[in-house]
């Protein structure tokens, strides 16, 4: 269940911008509510020219662009040091790529996350010097790493430093550092990604004589992926990478993408920022995750077809035995949860395990965050030392949660929707403490939002819609996929798709009938019947069938149009602050108080249905009842012995028990507590 939000609209701006631009009414409505309203702003954003900044306003582009002529024009031994995710990678590849064409002695370097961890090291700052590399150039990295830096210069060895991560009160002591982040760095776009970074590097090595649409021929495609894959915002100069990296994309002349997306199922497809980010960025990821991402600079560097095909096909197995464990992890923690339902009653999820893969707690961790709509961090014990991944919700930083008990951690790093850390296996529990102690000292946490760009009259859907949807892509970070609301619509039939695994429905209001696809909801997931009155957040896309293209109507979010989500989720809340020992208010107890005719309705419906299923929201929809108060209900019966109930990420599964004799409703623990604060 989430809280629904509308966008706000000047209307009348949009309606203006329209007659006056000559464009379409909603496109311009989409444009108003991503804060491009001004003419000039608007015609950047819509044009398919690429517009890129001076290379040089970022502080220290022209010491780094110097140094790489310098040994390129020498011959010196040159290492581009890259990182395992495709930020990483990509970046690589291009400067790797770029630097090989200009005639210089390259080679380039990517640590194992297992055995190396992120960013330089050490033993790889050697094993360089061994080989006779005389100048190491990071990308994605290095902004943290001023001891390396130290030691590679202790080697004779100088760096230039290319990250886009955030930046520490001291710099590593490199011939340049080339952040946008920096406090001194006077450059106007800061979102650039690492990759992003490493373009804006050749292009200043170029110099005034860059050639950019030779340029964007040869790197866009690997830009554009780094890009998507980094999840930063798609606006500005990363807007013009990746719309011209899905140009040369869609038939890309590099074999090892081609090869990537043969082995995806999207060799004769569109392709989309969207079949980039689920398709390809994943198995590029995968093998970061599970082994070395060599693989992954290799496949996106050769020219031998039958290699690309071959290492295409270990990336994509890679990817599955990620998911495999991703599922195993998974499972493990949906039993916990069952076993343990204060694990997800406070507001930041935290769950260790026993040496649960580093490379995809992360993951992991975004998985249980999306099921309950709160910061969620995985930690995995790995002997005496833990390595753990959060990620957070908007609204919530959880790099300052962590960093508020950084006396605990021993490495730590981040940003506010994601971190990762290590600690001492012995202070997990003490730092689990000092976490939930930071966040009930805050005035209130946000609860989980589906944002809506506007509402939309059904009686309006057209295939044309899709024409001012498709002139903002591509989407992602910063410009996500138009999500519209579909209010107060009949459903008026329910069809079963796939043996159950998706639902057809047919809805409609007034004269107009709407066909909408939810997928991946099976019957545990879906309480509503036809004659229910619903909203539905949905988003629009073409489909194909039997030669003709029609407009698609995806649900992302239902619910009664008779429910009010966002009161439902804050009756949660008090809930879960009760049972947790925080404070509350009699005013919020007593609204969580059953009486005796709340249980009734509770005990006859699960007796009547033989158990239940399915959500606990989606009961609470089912009975009417406010959410907090229902799980005061459900948590007295199993004290009383009335019910057994295992909640996980999906379901909770309740069954009656047998009973003899009359039970006092009173006598269960949590309503004399409750009763006790309504006093």
């Amino acid at each position: 269940m989430k809280k629904w939000s509308v966008a706000q609209l000047n209307k009348p701006r949009a309606l203006s911008i329209s007659e006056s631009m000559g464009i379409p009414m909603l496109l311009s409505v989409l444009l108003n509510i991503r804060g491009i309203t001004d003419e000039d702003q608007i015609r950047e954003f819509l044009s398919d020219e690429p517009v890129f900044a001076d290379p040089f306003t970022i502080k220290d582009m022209d010491k780094a662009s110097d140094r790489i002529r310098l040994a390129i024009d020498s011959y010196e031994k040159i290492c581009v040091y890259g990182d395992y995710d495709a930020d990483g990678v990509t970046a690589t590849a291009l400067l790797y790529s770029y630097l090989q064409s200009a005639g210089a002695d390259v080679i380039y370097y990517i640590p194992s996350r297992a055995d190396e961890g992120y960013g330089m090291n050490a033993d790889a700052i050697k094993e360089l010097s061994d080989r006779g590399v005389s100048l190491i150039v990071t990308v994605d990295n290095g902004i943290s790493a001023y001891e390396e830096v130290e030691y590679a210069s202790s080697l004779g060895i100088d760096t230039v430093v290319t990250d886009h991560h955030t930046v520490p009160d001291v710099l590593p002591p490199a011939v340049a550092v080339v952040d946008p982040h920096r406090e001194d760095c006077p450059s106007s776009f800061k979102e650039l990604s690492g990759v992003g970074v490493a373009f804006k590097l050749v292009m200043a090595i170029e110099g005034e004589y860059c050639d950019m649409d030779q340029l964007l021929s040869n790197f866009a495609d690997l830009a554009s992926l780094g890009t998507i894959g980094d999840v930063v915002s798609l606006t500005d100069e990363n807007r013009s990478l990746v719309k011209e990296g899905i140009r040369y994309l869609q038939d890309s002349d590099r074999v090892g993408i081609r090869a990537l997306l043969r082995s995806a199922g999207y060799e004769d497809k569109e392709v989309t920022s969207g079949t980039l980010a689920f398709t390809v960025v994943p198995r590029i990821n995968a093998v970061g995750r599970l082994g070395l991402s060599t693989r992954s600079v290799e496949l996106l560097l050769t020219e031998d077809e039958t290699l690309a095909s071959s290492l295409a096909d270990e990336l994509s197995e890679d990817n599955y035995t990620r998911q495999q464990i991703e599922r195993d992890i998974l499972a493990e923690i949906d039993q916990r949860l069952r076993d343990d339902p204060s694990i997800t009653q406070q507001s930041i999820i935290i769950i260790d395990g026993d040496n649960w893969h580093q490379g995809v707690i992360g993951i992991v961790a975004a998985r249980v965050k999306g099921a309950f709509g709160k910061p969620t961090i995985i930690i995995s014990r790995e002997g005496d030392t833990a390595r753990a991944s959060g990620r957070s919700v908007e609204g919530f930083s959880l790099s300052d949660a962590i960093f508020s008990c950084s006396d605990l951690l021993v490495h730590f790093g981040g940003h506010p929707m994601a971190v990762g850390f290590s600690l001492d296996s012995v202070n997990i529990d003490l730092f689990k403490d000092a976490v939930y102690d930071y966040v009930d000292s805050l005035d209130e946490m946000p609860l989980p939002e589906i944002s809506l760009d506007c509402k939309l009259n059904p009686s309006l859907l057209e295939l044309s819609l899709l024409d001012s949807i498709r002139a903002l892509e591509p989407f992602g970070a910063g410009n996500p996929v138009p999500v519209f609301g579909l209010y107060n619509m009949r459903i008026d039939d329910i069809r079963e798709l796939s043996g159950g695994k998706h639902r057809k429905l047919v809805v409609s209001r007034d004269n107009a009938r709407v066909t909408v696809m939810c997928f991946n909801v099976d019957v545990s997931g879906f309480a509503y019947n036809t004659g229910d009155v619903v909203d539905l957040a949905v988003t629009l896309d073409k489909n194909f069938y039997a030669g003709n293209t029609y407009l698609s109507v995806i649900a992302r979010e239902i619910k009664l149009s008779s429910v009010d989500t966002e009161a439902q989720l804050v009756s949660e809340r008090i809930f879960e602050r009760f049972v947790t020992g925080r404070s509350i208010s009699v005013y919020d107890a007593k609204s969580i108080l059953p009486d005796r005719n709340d249980f009734s309705c509770v005990y006859r419906f699960l007796r009547d249905k033989g158990g239940y299923s399915s959500t606990v929201d989606m009961l609470a929809v089912a009975l009417s009842l406010p959410l907090g108060k229902l799980r005061v209900i459900l948590t007295a019966m199993v004290e009383l012995g009335l019910i057994e109930m295992h909640e996980g990420m999906t379901k909770a599964d309740i069954n009656l028990c047998p009973v003899n004799g009359k039970v006092s409703l009173d006598s269960a623990p949590i309503i004399q507590e409750l009763m006790e604060v309504c006093v």
